[in-house]
């Protein structure tokens, strides 16, 4: 059989994007969806595209290792941003990296990066390649500084090292994609349990590199809070934390690393806190007649010390295309999970939170003690859309539509102002620009203090100028995240997409310790350049 490969230019499996039957009936409810005409497009072929030669000769030492295959270098010109899947579709890949390497070990990456070093070659550091913030661009204007661009991609160093079952922890290589590291752990019936959205094509070197969002929607929310050590190769030298579960040593060598994209070194491995694989589990899905509603309620539970695993809150419009609820109401997903005890008592309570907001739950509570079991209903409908959407988005592009998402955090205090103020800006923007179009909002994660609100937008537009109208609704969101409070990014990362608006959130002084950091580990400045410094 034909091995199974990875789409060059869009998302997940090429053998499971949106083609046929499936992409003509989404092609017609889009047109109904919008009020406006779509235009399907094929798929790029890969043997139609002509890349420019390449500028690197490597090693002999290296070159087992390293690949100009046009698959290679196509695939790993772009993650998968709107913009990168635009610019795939349409083989636009003047930049693409000259190389493609695939180190064994973490000794080829030490002799990668000291190549690279003598040959003036920037590295960008590749896991997954699911970034949708621009954060693994194979090339662009900044390439011209150097004398070629070597993408580095650490899937080949995926395996569980060690593991110390009585504190519960692993030794992980940083290219492991996540099931690969799942595969491992689940023998020793242990989980990480960090279930991003891009789970299935990302690595844990990956979510580390970018501070990624999990499973989780309260608690543990992001990958940083399951670190207990780090190792890191930099063209300065090789950094390793100390193993430790907690420290008061000044400051983290691991916060340093944690969210640094590639720009600061490449991470090889981590010692990663562990679970037991749960046992008990219990879900709900409460309908609200208002979002407000539902956003009161969402505070109340993320306040009440409960800590469920899932608590998302969909407005109506997320409802109906998500979840197949198309009475009006916002839906709270909620969820808990536990290896150790029963959770009736839990869910039951959150439920009760709830109900003191006017909510409703139809369906009930699901309660189960069986690890696998499969349970129909509204939290499932949602969960099998969440996983499939990045195909949607694809199929999207292929129709010359506006897609995108963005997310940002604020406190519970602010969040109406903010709500407001983004959902008003993005309408603005997308009347002017595309002459109409949709945003819907949900929270992806609730923190004590404040949610995470993730918004969706869908707007008609048409072949060669989707970029330019995405760009323009881009920056209306962007400027009103930060004119309201918000973050330019909970969980995503910055990347170059993000940059300006990241400039503008940090303090100064930080950026002048963070600029002295990047020249004290790179130099040279070769590492992931445009990122985060630069």
């Amino acid at each position: 059989m034909p091995e199974r490969r990875r789409s060059w230019w869009g998302w997940g499996w090429a053998d499971e994007a949106l083609t046929g039957d499936s992409a003509a009936k989404l092609a017609t409810a889009v047109a109904a969806a919008l009020g406006a005409e779509v235009e399907p497009r094929p798929a790029p072929d890969l043997g139609d595209l002509d890349l420019a030669p390449p500028r690197l000769t490597p090693p002999a030492g290296l070159a087992d290792i390293c690949s100009s295959d046009v698959y290679d270098r196509s695939g790993h010109t772009y993650g998968k941003s709107f913009r990168d899947v635009v610019r795939g579709f349409h083989a636009d890949l003047p930049h693409p990296p000259d190389l493609v390497a695939f180190p064994r070990d973490e000794a080829d990456v030490v002799d990668l990066l000291q190549w690279c070093t003598d040959t003036n070659a920037a590295v960008v550091p590749y896991g997954g390649g699911s970034s949708v913030v621009g954060g693994v661009d194979g090339g662009g204007d900044w390439a011209t500084d150097f004398d070629g661009v070597v993408s580095v991609d650490l899937t080949r160093l995926d395996r569980v090292l060690d593991i110390d079952r009585a504190s519960r922890a692993a030794r992980i290589q940083a290219g492991a994609l996540g099931p690969v590291l799942e595969e491992q752990l689940r023998p020793h019936d242990l989980t990480l349990r960090h279930y991003p959205q891009s789970f299935q094509f990302s690595t844990l070197g990956g979510w580390l590199a970018t501070r990624s969002g999990g499973h989780y929607a309260t608690n543990w929310t992001h990958i940083d809070d399951f670190v207990e050590s780090m190792r890191v190769v930099t063209p300065s030298g090789i950094s390793e934390s100390r193993r430790l579960p907690g420290s008061g040593a000044g400051p983290s060598p691991d916060r340093m690393f944690l969210g640094s994209e590639g720009t600061l070194g490449i991470i090889t491995e981590a010692w990663m806190r562990l679970q037991d694989r749960p046992t008990f589990r219990a879900s709900a899905a409460v309908r609200f007649s208002s979002l407000a509603a539902g956003v009161a309620a969402a505070r109340a539970v993320a306040q009440a010390g409960l800590f469920p695993t899932n608590c998302r809150l969909l407005d109506a419009g997320e409802a109906r295309a998500s979840a197949g609820v198309d009475d009006g109401s916002a839906v709270l997903v909620l969820g808990f999970e536990s290896a150790d005890h029963p959770l009736d008592a839990w869910i039951g309570r959150a439920v009760e939170c709830c109900a003191d907001h006017g909510g409703e739950t139809p369906e009930g509570i699901k309660v189960s003690a069986k690890p696998d079991e499969q349970r129909e209903g509204t939290a499932d409908a949602w969960r099998s859309a969440f996983l499939r959407a990045p195909y949607g988005r694809d199929a999207m592009v292929a129709l010359g539509c506006v897609a995108e998402t963005f997310e940002t955090a604020v406190t519970w205090s602010g969040f109406d102002a903010l709500h407001q103020g983004v959902t008003g800006a993005v309408e603005r923007a997308l009347k002017e620009v595309c002459g109409g179009g949709r945003i819907t909002c949900r929270f992806t994660h609730v923190h004590p203090d404040g949610p995470a609100p993730y918004f969706t937008v869908l707007a008609p537009s048409r072949h060669g100028s989707q970029l330019a109208q995405w760009a323009e609704v881009k920056t209306a969101a962007a400027d009103a995240i930060l004119a309201n409070g918000g973050t330019i990014t909970h969980h995503h990362a910055v990347g170059r997409d993000h940059r300006p608006w990241y400039d503008r959130q940090r303090p100064v002084p930080f950026a002048l310790a963070l600029s002295a950091a990047k020249h004290a580990l790179d130099p040279a400045g070769m590492l992931n350049p445009g990122v985060l410094i630069g």
